[in-house]
């Protein structure tokens, strides 16, 4: 050191306190000269930290230690050796703390491990050389080359997080790239005029637009523009890669941008929906201009074709990543694209909303997941700084808004989003590194809003500062061309061109579109090229379809679900269930729950329908009653009876997914967007926990066709009951579905035999209609001998979505009770027991669309002046009986209408069981009484 009279450095404790704790263990594990100069030391020093502030303490003697022969000078090599190495892991760990990434320049932190005099050097150890074994290149440096080497890789525009990752080739990998370039990508001209005219094109339509539409909400992208050029590099790196689609998902911000310039949607139709001249067309339809998706068709510079497809999008921001997800994997089955390299998904994201939404993290858990891995997804962050009025440090306790993504073995690349050049060298880091370990990869690019969180907001009010500042700043657009101007790379000629020709293309479409009068006639079609054979629609347009199976085809199935391999050894508990199973396929037995959907699923893959299921337990079944995946007793490993039903049946999977309803609901509905000919099934644990998902269920399976005229059949199993288990283990939240059920948008049913479940699985395929399918599944009805049928309910007919009273009508009938689910099994046994043969029991299957013919068809038989009620489990505010109240009012058909149900309650239900006997036991008696 420079003054060997000065106290210790606290920066160098660390080395100097490490050896000598090395030497308190084994004085003999440290060199001669340490050894020596710790043996100085007043013994009573020796054992706590406050020794090295002591007067006795000459930190000469420790960072100038005495020679005395080659030995010492080895040794003083080595020493300084290690420090190296520990300075070049330091800034591999923390360079990015202090790396120059943020455009706006907020004050960088102090990183005193990333100073060399951390480590004992000082300026006169500048040129001395060292070995740089660690380092990829050369294999000597001087101090001056490794500081400029790791500054350049790790503290300019790019900031690296790498140090986490577990997998040792992973981050060798990642070293070579950065350390061997300096971090830094030589661009050709012709690369630079291709940013440079993205940068031009991004820049100019958010301008056109601010100009021609005032004060309209658009979520432009000025301040992050360099997004385009960095998808644009992204989708020509992937072309070289193979890849054939790429699914894009992204929240507002910036998306008529990324729609005009990258997805291919024409601006004319942009600027038809500012214009608004389509009121009629769209009366309780569609949905804003920001919110909509697009597929389009991009051919790289290299000649390779590519698939884009943007997702459409609620103002839920973050919630589209597993929709994304989802209709990446779908694609990569439909193909048997089993090593996950022909299509990707890419991910755009705000910094406050993935650091702020739970559903990035659940999105993040299924990368890895068997059943929802896709070979890694590309995450951009638009990193604004600002979430809202938000600042950072209200709305995060992380450093990075990407800190939630360390939890993978993937890189966060951190850039500057005003350098391109940059931002150019992470996007081909950031893909590469995909294509090679099939892994996630994140890119956070910070950039700036330049105006409020839409067009009409006054910023300042809230950050006056950080606003003052934002208005001095050119665009990316015009500092990158400074910059190819000064370096002689570009004329301002060639770049006025450029602007000059956007300028004129976007004058262009705008004319066009004023010239026209509001568009005539239905509205178009967004649909993909897999939904030619469906549609959606009224329910009246789709009749219902022929579902049985011939019985001795049910019965081959059936007997086949019990082969097992000749080495498999079934779990002694499930050899019961087997022969059960057998005895139901030869007749002897009827079809219990299982087997119904047994069968239902069975046939269907042998039609050569795909089945994809998933949910918690599904595998089991939450009641044990599936048993879809078999374990060997003696070594576990699994067996699926339906993967094995035929050599040309279809695929079917099922997974036991996460402990996750958001992410994999959402997952499953992307999914089946991309499957219409499969059967897509979400299974929840128990029913009341689908709120958990509600976002899923309100933004996208209720009103996707209605907002975007996008279809999925997806179904969601729900079980649903009140079994004295409490309020929530009781309630699927019937009355929420119903409340958004509308313009034919869903199907929801209630099914009460084997067949009738069976019936409407296959409905699900057989009929082109494709509805979300929501069936309250039942629990004790799973093993209710009551709730059984024959194989002849299987082998002709379909779904009943009204089954009239088993008994004959007569003239004495002085009430009839609708009723579905479980609770007809209890009214008709309390009717037997009580000989109550005046009273009808009608099961409503499915609650929507409710077909009011076959309704009155059940009714009919009945004198007009007997009543009607509607009996249900649920308190009176739940349930089908608000639904039913507010639509047929006191009268059903011409009788008299009225329901019956528990009292009005807060609850779905008690926590006692044996208050649970005590109302069902009333409300049976109101049922035949009241």
């Amino acid at each position: 050191m420079s003054d060997p009279e000065s106290p210790v450095n606290p920066s160098n404790l660390a080395f100097v306190e490490q050896l000598y704790a090395d030497y308190l263990r084994d004085p003999m594990s440290v060199s001669e000269v340490w050894r020596a100069t710790f043996d100085q030391l007043p013994v009573g020093d020796r054992f706590g930290r406050a020794s090295w502030r002591g007067p006795a303490f000459r930190p000469s003697s420790i960072f100038n230690p005495p020679t005395g022969g080659n030995g010492d000078t080895d040794t003083q090599v080595a020493i300084r050796q290690d420090r190296i190495d520990q300075m070049v892991r330091a800034y591999r760990v923390r360079g990015h703390i202090v790396s120059a990434v943020d455009p706006l320049h907020h004050k960088l932190p102090h990183r005193p491990e990333l100073k060399p005099s951390y480590y004992g050097f000082t300026r006169d150890d500048l040129d001395l050389p060292f070995s740089t074994r660690t380092l990829h290149g050369a294999a000597s440096r001087t101090l001056r080359e490794i500081l400029l080497l790791l500054r350049d890789t790790y503290c300019r525009s790019i900031g690296v997080q790498f140090m986490h990752i577990d997998n040792l080739d992973a981050r060798h990998w990642l070293q070579e790239r950065m350390e061997g370039t300096g971090n830094k990508l030589k661009l050709t001209r012709d690369e630079q005029l291709r940013i440079l005219t993205k940068l031009t094109d991004a820049v100019i339509f958010e301008e056109f637009i601010q100009k021609r539409y005032v004060g309209a909400k658009r979520f432009s992208l000025e301040g992050g523009e360099s997004l385009i050029p960095l998808l644009d590099l992204a989708i020509e790196r992937a072309g070289e890669q193979g890849i054939e689609e790429i699914v894009i998902g992204m929240a507002h911000r910036g998306r008529l941008n990324v729609l005009a310039n990258v997805v291919g949607k024409s601006p004319r139709q942009i600027f038809r929906e500012f214009e608004d001249m389509d009121g009629e067309l769209w009366l309780g339809k569609g949905d804003v201009k920001y919110h909509l998706g697009h597929h389009g068709d991009w051919t790289t510079s290299g000649g390779h074709n590519i698939h884009l497809a943007l997702c459409f999008n609620p103002s839920h921001l973050e919630f589209v990543n597993p929709v994304a997800l989802g209709r990446v994997r779908a694609k990569q089955d439909r193909l048997g694209d089993d090593d996950r390299q022909n299509s990707m998904a890419l991910l755009i994201h705000g910094d406050a909303a993935f650091a702020g939404e739970g559903i990035v993290q659940e999105s993040l858990n299924l990368s890895e997941l068997k059943g929802y891995r896709t070979g890694g997804t590309l995450h951009v962050i638009v990193n604004n700084q600002l979430g809202f009025t938000t600042t950072p440090e209200e709305s995060r306790s992380s450093r990075y808004c990407t800190d939630v993504a360390k939890m993978l073995q993937s890189p966060i690349f951190h850039v500057n989003g005003e350098n391109p050049e940059a931002v150019a060298q992470v996007v081909r880091l950031a893909m590469d590194f995909r294509r090679t370990f099939r892994r996630d990869v994140v890119i956070d690019m910070y950039c700036y809003r330049r105006y409020g969180h839409n067009e009409s907001d006054e910023p300042s009010f809230t950050q006056p500062e950080l606003y003052r500042k934002i208005a001095e700043k050119p665009s990316v657009r015009n500092s990158y061309l400074q910059h190819l101007l000064e370096s002689g790379e570009v004329t301002r000629e060639e770049a006025d061109q450029i602007g000059e020709q956007r300028r004129a293309e976007l004058e262009k479409h705008l004319a066009s579109v004023r010239d026209e009068g509001p568009a005539v006639g239905a509205r178009p079609s967004i649909l993909g090229r897999v939904w030619g054979a469906y549609r959606g629609g009224p329910d009246v347009d789709a009749p219902e379809a022929e579902t049985g199976v011939p019985r001795e085809r049910l019965a081959e199935l059936l007997e086949g679900l019990t082969k097992l391999p000749d080495d498999f050894e079934l779990h002694p508990k499930l050899k019961r269930f087997m022969k059960q199973r057998s005895e139901m396929a030869r007749g002897e037995r009827p079809l219990d729950w299982a087997a119904g959907e047994a069968l239902g699923l069975a046939t269907l893959l042998a039609d050569g329908a795909r089945i994809r299921m998933s949910g918690q337990d599904s595998g089991r079944g939450t009641f044990s009653h599936r048993h879809a995946i078999l374990h060997d007793y003696r070594d576990g490993h699994p067996y699926v009876p339906l993967q094995h039903i035929s050599d040309e049946q279809g695929v079917f999977d099922v997974y036991n997914s996460p402990l996750s309803e958001m992410g994999v609901l959402g997952f499953e509905y992307g999914y089946s967007v991309a499957c219409p000919d499969g059967l897509v099934i979400w299974e929840a644990q128990f029913g009341d926990f689908c709120n958990v998902a509600q976002v899923f269920i309100d933004q996208f399976i209720a009103s996707a066709e209605d907002k975007w005229h996008s279809l999925s059949g997806l179904v969601l199993l729900l079980p649903h009951g009140q079994e004295g288990q409490g309020p929530e283990h009781s309630s699927a939240r019937l009355e929420r579905f119903l409340m958004l059920a509308a313009e034919d948008n869903m199907q929801i049913v209630n099914p009460t035999t084997p067949a009738q479940f069976f019936h409407v699985l296959r409905r699900q395929v057989v009929r082109p209609w494709r509805k979300p399918l929501v069936v309250m599944t039942p629990k004790s009805l799973l093993r209710n001998p009551q709730a059984t049928s024959s194989l002849d309910e299987l082998t002709s007919g379909t779904f009943q979505r009204i089954i009239p009273d088993t008994v004959e009508p007569t003239n004495e009938t002085r009430r009839m009770l609708l009723c579905s689910g479980k609770l007809y099994y209890e009214l008709a046994k309390e009717r037997e027991e009580r000989k109550l043969h005046d009273v009808a029991i009608i099961r409503v299957e499915q609650y929507y669309p409710l077909s009011d013919d076959a309704l009155a068809a059940a009714l009919a038989p009945y004198p007009d002046d007997v009543p009607v009620f509607w009996v249900q489990e649920e308190p009176e505010n739940m349930g089908a009986w608000p639904y039913f109240g507010l639509r047929f009012g006191d009268t059903l058909c011409g009788h008299p209408f009225a329901g019956i149900s528990r009292a009005r309650s807060a609850s779905p239900a008690t926590g006692s069981a044996a208050s649970h006997k005590l109302e069902q036991q009333s409300l049976l008696l109101r049922a035949f009484d009241q």
